[in-house]
């Protein structure tokens, strides 16, 4: 029996504590503050970036270099058969296109398996549950992939943007439209799904934007994701890279809304944050992935 390891990068949000729960791993993904070199959830803590940015230190992104990635794929390798590593979206960063085409040469080829299903945040975490989940019920890396990918379309996320400040300074946003904007208090709705991102809509307050997110999220369950809904096989999450109490009051206000759902709730990475702020909060689902698409786990081994 193969012995499969479960890889992603700190775009998912997950943690060192809670890699070390789920027993995955979690490569550090980098990015520059004031030309400073950093790392998700490594040489930085959270409240500190938050400071730093607020103070109006120039962030940007950039993705890791290809020896990081074959040092962390030779570690993994030294301990599993097989490795599905579930990097970023392609749509949003071509970290995923760069490891998928290093997955395909020695000494990787047959033994990586790079899962491109146009996730990030929440969403790629809950990705990476899903993987443990088919490795437990017997599936192979490579149908782990198949499967995950096959489920591309079934996940969404809104992020509410509390300042338009860290939209202009990414280049999403122009100087003139920020400054309006700030006057009007005009606070975007974003929408990822499918590996794009665009604006859904743009709201009056903030509070205003939290209802959006709600309302956009409870036509998801009734239109797009109905059947899947209907069925129980619909995951909630939350997202936040605002302070510990407006986390919590956004996680009751969705748990509020949708009763008796479980709701997963994690902090943006920070690499995440570099390019909506802080203070901003997200919600977004994802379904069940189906095993139809793969052949029976015992026929594999």
């Amino acid at each position: 029996m193969y012995k499969i390891g479960i890889a992603t990068d700190s775009h998912s949000g997950i943690s060192k504590k809670e890699a070390e729960l789920h027993g995955i791993h979690v490569l550090p993904m980098p990015f520059f503050m004031d030309e400073e070199s950093l790392y998700d959830d490594s040489n930085l803590d959270r409240e500190a970036f938050y400071e730093r940015m607020k103070a109006g230190a120039k962030v940007s992104t950039t993705q890791p270099s290809p020896a990081d990635v074959m040092h962390f794929w030779d570690e993994l390798l030294a301990i599993y058969d097989k490795v599905v590593y579930i990097p970023i979206s392609s749509g949003l960063s071509g970290s995923c296109t760069t490891a998928c085409a290093m997955a395909q040469d020695a000494p990787y080829e047959g033994r990586v398996f790079v899962v491109d299903n146009g996730r990030v945040s929440v969403p790629q975490y809950r990705t990476v549950l899903d993987a443990l989940e088919l490795v437990k019920e017997g599936y192979d890396a490579e149908q782990i992939r198949t499967i995950l990918e096959a489920s591309r379309d079934k996940a969404i996320i809104y992020v509410g943007v509390e300042s338009l400040e860290y939209l202009k300074r990414g280049g999403r946003l122009s100087a003139t439209s920020a400054t309006v904007g700030t006057l009007l208090n005009i606070k975007p709705v974003l929408k990822f799904s499918v590996g794009q991102l665009d604006v859904h809509r743009k709201c009056r307050g903030f509070a205003k934007a939290r209802k959006e997110m709600i309302e956009a999220m409870r036509n998801e369950f009734q239109t797009t994701f109905r059947e899947e809904y209907e069925r129980g096989e619909v995951y909630l999450m939350a997202a936040s890279s605002a302070d510990p109490r407006t986390t919590a009051d956004w996680l009751s206000q969705i748990r509020e809304a949708f009763p008796g759902m479980e709701v997963l709730c994690d902090d943006l990475a920070l690499a995440v944050t570099c390019h909506i702020g802080p203070g901003g909060l997200g919600i977004a689902c994802s379904c069940r992935p189906s095993r139809d698409v793969a052949s029976s786990p015992e026929n594999t081994r």
